[in-house]
């Protein structure tokens, strides 16, 4: 027996932006003494790059060359959008990263900064590009490919995470993001510094990894995956007719916990989320998509998780966070780009009237 969730309104959104006035009086010069304001702070560690977008009428076959539109550059990089998603829906966001000496790098720590995020942190590094990714959208479905180029975002590193500004930012947030984007070894580190200073570690193994470091499950309260993901971490048979709303969910959160998580998201693209938590009797709960005309997919995941992060900052339980995030993820495949499809709350709620 599952549970199934499905809003009727998306008034918890506006409990987000509530709680954030007490945060924003944080500066630089008082950071390390002010614990207590940053309370619902979400930090997230990890990439920002520009994205380079062309949309054409399919994605292209191996060797095959194909007519696409003019190139748009815009903002993206996993962690970028995941910060900027949260941001725009009223979460203090703290974003720690690396941009290079390029004029990407303003260009991405502008879209941070006008969606509300905090970039104080972001370390900027000489004789280095901006991380940047090709992306290629088909014009019909919105679905795309994306080839990722690290730059700056491979300097990421544990020397930066233990510099006495970002050590104790991080360490006083409420909720820390992670995925993996930047050296593994840097996202462990995070992760056991929030763990050991009792912040709650949401970790997203994308790019995806089948094998992932003992410390950093350890270390990590949340895993969010998408569905052939989950297979593959735990070795799960997937359904052979794709019929994911009847597959045994209960073995998968059994399986999830012998891994190392007793809570994680499974995302199901068009077809919702579950989440699992092996501490309730009722450890499945089924999250209801959200049904839009997709203009492009980019981001979308980012949007998902940012949301997530956002809801878990306000102690919003994690199957609420996932109906939530249904709807601003939905949102943002009906716009073009990552960061720059994202809505605010009042945006999203006139766009689905609830």
């Amino acid at each position: 027996m599952h549970c199934y969730s499905k809003l009727d309104s998306l008034s918890g959104l506006e409990n987000i932006a509530s709680l954030r006035l007490n945060d924003l009086k944080v500066t630089q010069e008082n950071m390390q003494e002010s614990h207590k304001a940053d309370s619902n702070a979400i930090a997230i560690v990890g990439s920002m790059n520009a994205d380079y977008t062309i949309v054409a009428d399919r994605l292209p076959n191996p060797g095959e060359t194909i007519n696409g539109n003019e190139i748009r550059v815009l903002p993206g990089g996993k962690s970028g959008n995941q910060a900027v998603s949260a941001a725009k829906l009223g979460a203090h966001v703290k974003m720690f990263g690396a941009v290079g000496n390029d004029s990407n790098a303003d260009f991405l720590l502008n879209s941070l900064q006008s969606s509300g995020g905090d970039t104080t942190c972001v370390r900027r590094v000489e004789n280095k590009k901006s991380g940047a990714t090709v992306i290629t959208v088909d014009a019909h479905s919105g679905e795309n490919t994306i080839v990722y180029a690290p730059g700056s975002n491979s300097l990421v590193d544990c020397e930066y995470i233990q510099s006495p500004l970002v050590k104790s930012a991080l360490t006083s947030a409420k909720v820390l993001g992670l995925c993996l984007e930047s050296p593994l070894e840097t996202v462990t580190m995070c992760a056991q510094l929030a763990h050991e200073n009792g912040v709650k570690v949401l970790l997203n193994d994308s790019p995806f990894l089948n094998k992932l470091p003992k410390d950093l499950i350890d270390s990590a309260d949340i895993l969010l995956v998408n569905e052939h993901e989950m297979a593959q971490l735990l070795n799960i048979e997937e359904p052979d007719d794709g019929d994911w709303y009847s597959f045994d969910w209960n073995h998968v959160a059994h399986a999830m916990h012998d891994f190392g998580f007793d809570e994680a998201v499974v995302t199901l693209g068009s077809k919702g989320s579950v989440v699992l938590d092996y501490s309730k009797e009722d450890c499945v709960c089924m999250i209801s998509p959200q049904s839009v005309k997709a203009v492009d997919t980019t981001g979308c995941g980012d949007a998902f998780m940012g949301t997530i992060l956002a809801c878990l900052s306000v102690d919003m339980r994690l199957d609420e966070a996932a109906a939530l995030a249904s709807y601003v993820s939905a949102y943002a495949a009906t716009g073009f780009g990552a960061q720059a499809s994202y809505g605010t709350v009042e945006q999203i709620r006139q766009f689905f009237n609830v």
